[in-house]
Parts: C-alpha cells; structure tokens; sequence
C-alpha cells in the first residue's frame, strides 16, 4: 500500500485482507481456477469501444450500488436483478455490481445473480489486494476487475493486473491524482485496460469534474486519443456529459445517481434522452 493511502482506504484494504484469509481457508484458489479458466468474458472493453461516439453517443457502466461508507444506504429498494434487467432495458453499456459487504452493504451473490439476468459485461467492483481475488472474480463470472491506484504498491498492482489478463478479464485501472497516473502508465500496455478516473476526493470526499479534464489530457498524451477512459463520480446530468464530451470523455461510470431514485432504469433512460 502506497504511504498516502487514505485513511477509508487503509480501513477496507485491512478488512480485506480478513476476508481472504477466511476465503482461502474455505476455498483455495486452485479449487477456484478450474471455473476461472472455463468462464468466458463478455468482452467489457469491447463494449466500450464499440460506442458510436461520432453519433453523440457515451458509454455508460450502470452501477447496481446499495449503500456507501460516506451516504449509508443510497437504495432501500435495493434489487440486483431487477436494477441490472432495468438498466439494460434503457441501453447501458456495461453493469458494475458493489460486491464489498462490510462498506457498501454489497455481496458476491449479487454479481452473480445480476449477470445471470442480463447479457451486459459485468464489473466486479470491489477492492482488490490479492490474486486470489481476480481468480475469484473469474470464477464467479465478472468480466472486468477493478485495481485503485492508491491502495495498491507497483509490485502489486502490476501482479494483479497480469493475473486479469491471463484470465481474460479487462482491467479498470482507477486514478485520482499525478502521482497515481504516472505509476498506472508503467503497466503494461493492453487492449484490455480501461482509465478510471474518479472525481472524488477519497480524503475529503469533495468532488471535482476537473480531475477527469486534466488527467485524461496526460492520458491522452501518453498513449493517444484511443486510450479507453471512463470518469467516475460527480456526473449527475447532461450539462456534466456535455462538459466531458468536449474534453473527449464519452464513457461514465454512474451509480447513485441512479439507485437514489429508487428506479435505477427510468433514471438512466432519463439521462440518454437528455443528451
């Protein structure tokens, strides 16, 4: 873990660390690799790309969220199949699906459950600290992982990122500052990456639309206009998707703007007619 983790950070990171001791001791990841191997992604990256941008279209991974450290429960309604059908009913892209129990009041089960019910490729959104985890993610039929920058050391993050990759899996490659950009372009190229960049201040918890027009800019610079990036958090309308189409953002990662409603779907379909 990085010295200027934040401190919410070092909390989930230490309970993960828990929670896959315990997992290992029920399960060992060679029990889990014979699934890992024999799932076949969805192809999350390609759904993103294959975005017709020069239409005015965007990209959007829909989260199935229930709760979050910082807003307690954001949806009491809270139904992972019935909000993964919804969200593919009004065009999502991709699904990501909250699968950390002790923050966000999500659960494996709920992925599983959500992937079963659509045909969208599925996030697992979780914090992930260890291989056993991507293996896992595998086995249980994500298609992308989730690897934040300031949780993890190089050493580990770019295990973890070749672990996804030999399984199949894409790659959501999440950044907050310089620091954690500059240190998530020495991974390895791939067509499996995806750049999150996310808005939110994970010290003070402020968010600012800024960091996704200044970061992916560096992005852009380094590896070229292609590079697949997705901003996260803080879009709540289309004056927020018009602000980063200009900057040449076209792909968004939202999740309680929709599961506050009570009906994520309607507040997605919502959104698209508005742009």
């Amino acid at each position: 873990m990085t010295t200027n983790t934040p401190s919410i950070l070092q909390k989930i990171v230490a309970t993960k660390h828990q929670e896959i001791a315990a997992a290992k001791a029920r399960r060992s990841a060679d029990e889990l690799l014979h699934l890992a191997k024999a799932h076949k992604p969805r192809g999350f990256a390609k759904a993103l790309q294959a975005v017709d941008i020069q239409a005015g279209h965007i990209g959007v991974i829909a989260e199935i969220k229930k709760a979050s450290p910082s807003k307690g429960i954001i949806c009491h309604n809270f139904d992972p199949v019935l909000a993964a059908q919804d969200y593919q009913k009004a065009q999502a892209t991709c699904l990501s699906v909250l699968t950390d129990r002790d923050y966000f009041q999500g659960h494996d089960d709920y992925l599983i459950k959500a992937r079963n019910a659509v045909s969208l490729p599925v996030l697992r959104k979780d914090f992930m600290v260890d291989e056993y985890q991507i293996i896992e993610s595998a086995a249980m039929g994500a298609d992308c992982i989730l690897l934040i920058m300031a949780c993890l050391d190089d050493a580990t993050v770019l295990h973890l990122h070749q672990t996804a990759i030999d399984l199949g899996l894409d790659v959501l490659i999440e950044i907050h500052t310089d620091e954690e950009l500059t240190r998530a372009l020495k991974l390895p190229k791939s067509s499996h990456n995806i750049y999150g960049i996310n808005n939110r201040d994970l010290n003070t918890f402020e968010v600012d639309l800024a960091h996704s027009i200044r970061l992916c800019q560096r992005l852009f610079d380094e590896l070229g206009q292609d590079a697949l990036v997705v901003s996260e958090s803080g879009i709540n309308d289309a004056a927020d998707i018009h602000l980063m189409q200009k900057n040449h953002i076209h792909h968004f990662l939202i999740g309680e703007q929709f599961m506050k409603t009570g009906d994520a779907g309607d507040a997605l379909s919502n959104l698209l007619n508005t742009i």
